[in-house]
């Protein structure tokens, strides 16, 4: 026996592989994807049951190791990645977790960008207890990644764009140096998602995803993923599930599913309210900054163009007057942001990171990572932008 796929013609398009790419309908023949709410499958004897867990034959046997609801969702992801696996998992730090778990041992060495979200730095540093040291280099600097390199290094792992800074890498720069170093390279490709950007295409092995952002797209449950090569997932993410279980439920999955039905086009829709949003901020005299890929200002503006199919995603962050006192006076003063610390929401939110996503690091990790007390990040949502302006416009006169 072996997990049946999707009877689909070749070559098709993004978009059409968002909405059909998973298994075959049940005898049932359901148009939307059946959600398996199950915690085991039954078995037609013992000594196909046992086959089955030895792992000699493909089946579903426990859904914390695998489940049809689970295996759609990961086969449609993958499809969007242009990966040949995918494994879900729990949530997005549960998906690094597993990365680390999968691929890495007492005495190897990880290069990481120091611009990487708060609680990826922590989970990372956490692990020096096990004996896996990491380095934490220049987002930007590829030269930076290349010096920091070991005879141990078994991982480079880099976000782009950066949480909450936007700052993007040269994804093929860094396949380059991990690959010259026998080190593979992981991307979180959270902020762009696989409707803006594929970093398998640009010479990552792996990517990772919180579900829980862009792919399930309204806020609704948390998820995570790691998508690469089907030989790597199969033979050192798979077992680590087995045994570890950092998985992701049915429901959480047959929501992401569905989330990525719509993927793109809110994808586009949110980066062009975003685009305005970061040109609006740049001529407010409160405003000291903006961070955004799709403004001509920013530094990385042309290798953004290029990596993140011309858009420069839904994510803005700007610094404003004031310090912490006038960040909190305009996001106070806001009435249709929601403030809170998620994003990827077809509702737009705003959140003080110094204080929220990177509260738990020093003063001193946050300075190295540029993350100052004015910054303030807008994950731009669905609403009119006129409205989302309007709202930004009395925060930010709030401050007064």
């Amino acid at each position: 026996m072996t997990i049946p796929r999707t009877d689909l013609p070749p070559g098709l398009g993004l978009d059409t592989l968002a909405v059909r790419e998973g298994l075959p309908r049940t005898p049932w023949g359901e148009n939307s994807e059946a959600l398996f709410l199950t915690s085991s499958f039954v078995h037609p004897d013992a000594e196909t049951a046992a086959r089955r867990f030895a792992n000699e034959e493909e089946a579903f046997v426990y859904s914390r190791f695998g489940n049809p609801t689970v295996t759609m969702m990961e086969r449609r992801l993958a499809a969007l990645e242009g990966s040949s696996g995918c494994i879900g998992t729990g949530s997005g730090m549960s998906a690094i977790l597993m990365l680390v778990m999968a691929l890495l041992k007492g005495g190897d060495h990880i290069v990481c960008s120091q611009s990487v979200f708060g609680s990826t730095i922590r989970l990372l540093q956490d692990f020096a207890k096990f004996g896996i040291e990491t380095s934490f280099v220049s987002q930007t600097d590829v030269g930076q990644w290349r010096a920091a390199m070991r005879p141990n290094t078994k991982l480079l792992f880099a976000e782009s764009p950066t949480n909450p800074l936007t700052e993007v890498c040269d994804i093929a720069a860094l396949a380059e140096v991990a690959h010259a170093g026998g080190a593979l390279l992981a991307v979180d490709n959270c902020f762009c998602s696989p409707a803006l950007q594929q970093p398998v295409k640009l010479g990552a092995d792996l990517v990772i995803h919180s579900g829980t952002k862009y792919l399930d797209g309204q806020g609704r449950v948390v998820a995570g993923a790691v998508c690469g090569p089907a030989e790597l997932i199969d033979s050192k993410f798979v077992p680590v599930m087995r045994s570890a279980g950092m998985s992701l439920s049915p429901f959480n999955a047959w929501v992401v599913l569905k989330g990525l039905e719509t993927l793109s086009v809110r994808m586009q829709a949110q980066s062009a309210r975003a685009s305005t949003l970061a040109r609006w901020l740049e001529a407010q005299p409160a405003v000291e900054r903006v961070y955004y890929p799709g403004l001509a200002s920013h530094p990385q503006h042309a290798l953004a163009m290029a990596q993140q199919s011309g858009c420069g995603g839904a994510v803005v962050s700007f610094v404003v007057k004031g310090e912490r006192a006038g960040a909190f006076a305009t996001i106070d003063a806001t009435r249709i942001c929601s403030i809170t610390a998620n994003l990827g929401d077809t509702k737009t939110t705003i959140t003080h990171p110094a204080s929220t996503s990177h509260g738990r690091l020093s003063e001193a990790q946050r300075q190295a990572a540029g993350i100052t007390q004015g910054l303030i990040r807008v994950a731009v949502g669905l609403e009119d932008i006129v409205d989302i302006q309007a709202d930004l416009a009395h925060g930010l006169a709030g401050r007064t």
